[in-house]
């Protein structure tokens, strides 16, 4: 901002050196390290003091906010298992002066967030309309109108529903506006999720050092948790990543060694022990491989193809010789089987509250959800109509579900209109990181078929990002054909075209 707004500074080597190194991978993993770092060690308030300072720098001398998106996810992942609010009374968030640390951080971003936002409106020039507001705008209504008419709508309704808007669509807007995508380093978008994938292995290694994770040789999954999620959250966070590496094993020389990390990333996911992760992961790690020997030629294709037979070859090994070990690795997800965790019975009753009230369903609160008892450790059907306290309400551990019980037709319209429009903003002009983007939003919505990660909101967050990188893709190619004919008409015409 303060290069903007002097103009000597825009030449100034100091200034040149810190655009640089916020566009570099080695900012990006600066970053990921001090997530890492808050989440193993219980530092979150340290490190928040220093993405605070990062923050400030992109603020002061970027050109724009592009510097800050990789701060949205490492914020999230930042919370220690210490200060998981739902495992221990005393945390972070119960004590008043941390807390009012927080709120202040919190209250200076949305204020530097603001001012950056407008100054980058006044002097970037005009923009388009994002190509997925509309999908938004409707889907954002029907959130809010969920219960409406059922005699269950009600503030909470309203407030859950425009949180949730919020969480899936603000990344989206906010970045489109203030990031100039014409100047966006190609691969950015896969090279935040990259790093981001790295410091989440670690956290999944830090999460078997828990108490309780390992007696003997025996694993229990239910004592793996972080500050923001249990092991289901994070196996999805970690399939998110997965296609990163996979994506630079086409586009880099020399690319079989992302091909190893690519298998370093699917093991990564394994170790979760999330059935749900690890199902749709296999999936996408099939798919990813395929892709790569399709995309790459010659020598090229030959090394990706050693690395994968390798890594089938010592699988496959390792499966005969250490039998024993690996079913007490997954002790947990042998025991557990295919017991549906009350999933079905949680189904059939979201089929019935939405018979009930099936134009606009019956609210979120009123949505019956798969809820862990902690008494018996079993997995159970609680009707949202008894959960009275808790802002996040039982929810249906099912995307369409829960849109059914608690939006009705309404809302399944509105969310089948924007899934719709993703996938024109996907497929329109295909590319590689187009393609790979649409692979980690794949993921997500395939694992919130068996789980509600759509509807916790941090993964909102992180499918918001993902967007942005697919439309920014976009513009920074220059839009459709016809929308570069068009410029280059008006180029002609000695008229400038350009929409920033």
């Amino acid at each position: 901002m303060l290069a903007d707004a002097f103009i000597k500074l825009r030449g100034n080597r100091a200034v040149n050196l810190i655009r640089t190194f916020i566009r570099s991978p080695w900012y990006l993993a600066m970053n990921v390290l001090l997530m890492v770092c808050a989440e193993l060690f219980s530092l979150e308030l340290p490190v928040f003091y220093i993405y605070f300072a990062v923050i400030l720098l992109v603020f002061l001398f970027d050109e724009d906010m592009l510097g800050i998106m990789v701060l949205i996810p490492c914020h999230y992942f930042s919370i220690s298992a210490s200060n998981n609010p739902g495992k221990h009374v005393e945390t972070l968030f119960s004590d008043p002066v941390q807390m009012t640390q927080l709120v202040i951080l919190i209250s200076v971003y949305a204020v530097l967030f603001t001012a950056r936002l407008v100054s980058l409106l006044l002097l970037g020039g005009k923009r388009k309309v994002p190509s997925l507001t509309f999908g938004f705008l409707v889907l954002a209504v029907a959130f809010v109108a969920g219960g409406a008419a059922s005699g269950y709508w009600g503030k909470r309704t309203f407030l859950f529903g425009l949180v949730e808007a919020i969480s899936l669509s603000a990344v989206y807007f906010y970045f489109y506006f203030t990031v100039n995508w014409k100047k966006t380093p190609e691969h950015y978008g896969m090279m935040v999720f990259l790093a981001l994938g790295a410091g989440l292995v670690l956290e999944i290694v830090g999460m078997y050092f828990m108490p309780d994770a390992v007696s003997g040789t025996t694993v229990n999954r239910n004592a793996f948790y972080t500050g923001w999620g249990i092991y289901n959250n994070v196996g999805c966070a970690m399939a998110i990543c997965l296609p990163a590496p996979f994506y630079f094993a086409i586009k880099r020389k020399e690319g079989w060694i992302f091909s190893l990390l690519g298998i370093v990333y699917y093991l990564a996911v394994m170790l979760s022990q999330s059935r749900n992760a690890m199902l749709f992961g296999t999936l996408l790690f099939v798919v990813c491989v395929i892709v790569v020997l399709f995309r790459t030629k010659g020598w090229e294709r030959w090394k990706n193809l050693i690395v994968y037979g390798a890594f089938a070859l010592v699988a496959l090994i390792a499966s005969i010789v250490f039998r024993d070990r690996i079913a007490a690795l997954f002790h947990a997800i042998g025991e557990i089987g295919f017991n549906d965790s009350a999933r079905f019975d949680t189904y059939r009753a979201c089929w019935k509250r939405f018979l009930e009230a099936p134009w606009f369903g019956s609210g979120f609160y009123h949505t019956p959800g798969t809820v862990l008892q902690p008494e018996t450790g079993m997995w159970t059907t609680m009707d949202g109509a008894l959960d009275s306290t808790g802002f996040l309400p039982p929810r249906a551990h099912n995307t369409l579900f829960q849109i059914l019980a608690s939006g009705g037709v309404f809302l399944l319209i509105a969310y089948l209109f924007h899934r719709v429009q993703t996938g024109i903003l996907f497929f329109r002009r295909l590319t590689t990181e187009k393609f790979f983007v649409f692979l980690c939003v794949g993921v997500l919505l395939l694992t919130s078929l068996l789980d509600c990660h759509l509807f916790n909101f941090g993964p909102g967050l992180v499918y918001s990002a993902l967007l942005v990188f697919a439309e920014g893709d976009d513009l920074r190619r220059g839009g459709s054909k016809s929308e570069r004919l068009f410029r280059a008409r008006k180029k002609k015409n000695g008229v400038s075209a350009d929409n920033g």
